[in-house]
C-alpha cells in the first residue's frame, strides 16, 4: 500500500486516535461524546479540517458527502447492545435509515486508505465496535456484510507501528465475532431473545447468518472479477488482503469454503499476490490435513499462486508415504492423487518445481528404492492425467522436458501398453543406444548434465523392470539392455565402475539363462551358479544382480518352488530388504496394470510381500 511520509503532528494525531478505536467487549458504558468528540477533533491537523464546516463531529472533506456521523454515534451508545425492551423497539424502528447509512459510509471508505479514513473519520471505531455488538443490528438484512466491509477499509494491510498492528488485531477479533457470534458464550444469552423471536435455534440462526454472509462476499467477488474495466467498482487489493486473513481463523468452517474457493481464484491483475500469506498457508495446511475439502482448480490456483505451499505439499506427500509402509502401489497411487499432486503436475509450472523436489529428494536420500518407486508412480499417474486431458487444454509433453534430447523424452515417455508386448525388447534396445550415445558424448559429460540424464530414465524406472523381465523370458539381445540397467544402477564410468558392472552382470545372467528352463531348482543349485550377492563389491553390481535374481525367481520354471526360501536368504544376510519389497511391488503393479492374466505369479508375489513387508 502506498504511505506518504507525515509529519510529527500527523503521527501525533493518528496515534491518539487510533486508542479510541477498540472498545473492549461487551460495549463500553455511554460516555459525553461530545466532550470526546471535541477533543479527537483538536488532535486533527488543521489542514485536514475546512474552515466553515460546522461543528460535525468529524473531519469533513470537500470529496466526502456529508454523513450523519454524530447522530448515529449518538443512537449506538444510547442503545448498547440493545439488552432493554425499549431499546430493542428503538433499534428496529431505525435499521433501514442505519442500513442506508453504513451503505454510504462503505461507499466513502472504500476509496481511502485506512490512514486517510482515520483521519476522516476519527471516531469511526466508537460507532463500528458498538454496532458489531448490537445483535439486531447485525441481523437485519446485509447490515453484517456491510460492516464487514467497513472494517476492511480501516484495515493496515502493511502496518507500519504497534498502533497499527494493535488495531488490526481488534478488527480481526471484530470480525471473528461477526462470523462465529455463537462461539461466544456470553453473547448466547443477550441475543437468545431476539434469535428466539426469528423462529430459530441459536445454532440454526448463526448457520444462516454465516451463509449469507459468505453468499454475498462471494457474489460481490465474481461480480468484480467479470467487472475489472470498471475502475470505480473494484474491490480494493488492501480489502482483498484484509478478507483473506480475516478467513484465517474461520479455514475450516465448511460455510466458509465457497468464499476461500472464490478468493483462491480471484485474480485482479496485480503483479503482486494480493491475499495474505497466512491465509494461503492456512488453506494448505488445512487441505493437507483434510480438514477442508477444495475443487481442483482452487487447490492449482493455491499452488501457483504460492511456491510454499506447493513446496510443502510434495515434502508433505513424500513424508507422508516414505514413512508409512504401504502393501501396494495401487495404495500409494490412491494416497497421491487423493492430494491431487499428480493430477495439478498437468500445468508445467508445477511439474517443474515437483521435479526439483523429487531431485533433491533423490540426492538426499542417495536413490533409496522406496524414493524411486514413489517418483515411478507419480511419473506413471501424470502420464495417465495428461492423456486424458482434453486437447485444447493439453500442454505438448516436450514442455515439460524441455531441455532434454527430445527423441530419447518421446522414446520414454511411450507407454508399455501402446506397445506390442513383442515390440518392447526393440523398443528398449533403442532407448539403450540413444542413451548411450548421450552419455558418451564429450560435450555431456558433465555430472550436472550426467545426473539429468539419468534422474530422466530413473522417473521412467518402468521400462527398466520390463528391461530385466525381457532379458530373461524373451532372451532379448543381452548387450543393450544390460548397459542400460548399468548405467541406471552405475551412472558414473570413474574407474571403469560401469564396465566392471557390466561383465559382473552378464556373468550372472548367463547363469541364469542355463538355470531358466529348469522345472526343479533347490537354493543350492541357484548358490553354485551365482555368486553370494554380499561377496560382491561394488554396491552398483550387488543392486543390479539383486534385480536378476528377483525376476528369475517370478518368471523362471523353477523358481516359484524356491522363492520363498532364497528370498529370506538374500535379505537375511544382506541389507536389501527394502530393495527386495520395492521390487515385488512394482512388479505387482505392473501385472495388475496390464491385465495379464498370470494369476499363478501374482499369488506368488502376495505371498512374498505379505511376509516381506513385516521385515521391513
Amino acid at each position: 500500500m502506498e504511505r506518504r511520509v507525515k509529519s510529527g503532528e500527523e503521527k501525533n494525531g493518528r496515534r491518539e486516535t487510533l486508542r479510541g478505536t477498540a472498545p473492549p467487549r461487551p460495549a463500553p458504558p455511554p460516555r459525553r461524546r461530545t466532550a470526546r468528540a471535541g477533543a479527537e477533533r483538536a488532535k486533527i491537523p488543521n489542514r485536514q479540517r475546512e474552515p466553515g464546516r460546522g461543528d460535525c463531529g468529524m473531519a469533513q472533506d470537500t470529496a466526502v458527502p456529508k454523513l450523519n456521523f454524530e447522530y448515529w454515534l449518538d443512537k449506538a451508545i444510547e442503545w448498547g447492545q440493545a439488552t432493554t425492551l425499549e431499546s430493542q423497539k428503538d433499534v428496529c424502528l431505525h435499521l433501514p435509515q442505519l442500513q442506508e447509512f453504513l451503505h454510504q459510509l462503505y461507499e466513502t471508505l472504500k476509496h481511502m486508505d485506512s490512514i486517510a479514513a482515520i483521519q476522516q473519520f476519527p471516531l469511526i471505531g466508537q460507532l463500528l465496535g458498538r454496532l458489531c455488538w448490537n445483535p439486531f443490528v447485525i441481523g437485519y438484512d446485509e447490515s453484517q456484510k456491510t460492516l464487514m466491509w467497513c472494517l476492511c477499509c480501516l484495515y493496515s494491510s502493511e502496518p507500519q507501528n504497534p498502533v497499527e498492528l494493535k488495531a488490526n488485531s481488534w478488527i480481526r477479533s471484530l470480525l471473528c465475532h461477526l462470523l462465529s457470534s455463537s462461539k461466544w458464550e456470553s453473547s448466547e444469552a443477550e441475543t437468545s431473545a431476539f434469535i428466539s423471536t426469528l423462529g430459530y435455534t441459536s445454532a440454526d440462526y448463526y448457520c444462516h447468518l454465516v451463509k449469507s454472509m459468505v453468499f454475498s462476499l462471494v457474489t460481490e467477488l465474481r461480480g468484480n472479477q467479470f467487472s475489472e474495466l470498471n475502475i470505480q467498482g473494484r474491490v480494493s487489493t488492501s480489502r482483498l488482503n484484509a478478507v483473506s486473513l480475516f478467513c484465517v481463523p474461520l479455514i475450516t468452517l465448511p460455510d466458509l469454503t465457497p468464499l476461500v474457493e472464490t478468493l483462491l481464484l480471484y485474480h485482479g491483475g496485480a503483479s503482486k499476490e494480493i491475499l495474505s500469506s497466512e491465509f494461503l498457508e492456512a488453506v494448505n495446511e488445512a487441505f493437507l490435513k483434510k480438514k477442508i475439502s477444495l475443487s481442483e482448480s482452487a487447490v492449482f490456483s493455491l499452488w501457483l499462486r504460492h511456491l510454499p505451499s506447493l513446496e510443502k505439499a510434495t515434502l508433505y506427500l513424500l513424508d507422508q508415504l516414505v514413512s508409512v509402509q504401504m502393501n501396494s502401489l495401487e495404495e500409494v497411487a490412491c494416497v497421491m492423487k487423493d492430494l491431487l499432486l499428480p493430477q495439478a503436475a498437468s500445468h508445467p509450472a508445477i511439474f517443474r518445481i515437483v521435479n526439483e523436489i523429487f531431485k533433491n529428494a533423490v540426492l538426499e536420500t542417495d536413490g533409496a528404492p522406496e524414493v524411486m518407486t514413489i517418483i515411478q508412480v507419480f511419473t506413471q499417474l501424470f502420464l495417465q492425467g495428461h492423456q486424458n486431458e482434453y486437447k485444447q487444454h493439453k500442454f505438448p509433453l516436450k514442455t515439460y522436458f524441455p531441455h532434454h534430447h527430445q527423441p530419447l523424452v518421446a522414446a520414454l515417455l511411450r507407454r508399455p501398453f501402446e506397445l506390442p508386448t513383442t515390440h518392447w525388447a526393440e523398443h528398449l534396445k533403442h532407448i539403450s543406444h540413444m542413451l548411450k550415445a548421450l552419455v558418451e558424448d564429450p560435450n555431456s559429460s558433465s555430472l550436472a548434465d550426467l545426473f539429468e540424464i539419468w534422474f530422466l530414465v530413473a522417473r521412467f524406472g518402468e521400462w527398466l523392470d520390463i528391461a530385466v523381465e525381457q532379458l530373461l523370458k524373451a532372451a532379448a539381445e543381452s548387450d543393450a539392455l544390460l548397459w542400460l540397467l548399468a548405467f541406471y544402477y552405475c551412472p558414473q564410468n570413474e574407474n571403469q565402475q560401469r564396465t566392471q558392472t557390466m561383465v559382473e552382470a552378464q556373468a550372472v545372467y548367463n547363469h541364469l539363462m542355463r538355470l531358466f528352463s529348469c522345472t526343479v531348482l533347490s537354493v543350492k543349485d541357484l548358490e553354485a551358479a551365482v555368486p553370494s550377492v554380499k561377496d560382491v563389491e561394488q554396491c552398483c553390481s550387488k543392486h543390479l544382480i539383486t534385480h536378476l535374481l528377483t525376476n528369475f525367481l517370478l518368471f523362471s520354471s523353477g523358481g516359484h518352488m524356491i522363492a520363498q526360501e532364497f528370498i529370506d536368504h538374500i535379505t537375511e544376510t544382506t541389507d536389501t530388504s527394502k530393495e527386495v519389497c520395492s521390487l515385488l511391488i512394482r512388479t505387482a503393479y505392473r501385472i495388475n496394470r496390464s491385465g495379464e492374466e498370470n494369476q499363478r505369479t501374482l499369488k506368488l508375489l502376495n505371498e512374498l510381500l505379505q511376509k516381506l513387508t513385516l521385515k521391513v
